[in-house]
């Protein structure tokens, strides 16, 4: 098996494409993870895919006062 060390990417973008957050991690880090830090500057909605379905997501940035919409997940 071969490794790969490196590095994500995280973006937040607005609906005419701007970037508006941005965080890099190693790829060992949990995708759902730099979501709380990112969205502490923004208002709103947050529109994510399903793999950002967690309790704390859910909870953090509504008490910030975004509003997250997700997909509905597969069964």
């Amino acid at each position: 098996m071969r490794w790969f060390y490196g590095f994500k990417l995280h973006l937040i973008i607005n609906d005419q494409v701007s970037i508006i957050s941005v965080q890099v991690t190693t790829v060992n880090v949990d995708d759902r993870k730099p979501v709380s830090e990112m969205v502490d500057e923004l208002f709103g909605c947050l529109y994510r895919d399903t793999g950002y379905i967690s309790d704390p997501l859910e909870r953090e940035p509504t008490e910030k006062g975004v509003t997250p919409i997700t997909g509905m997940k597969k069964i």
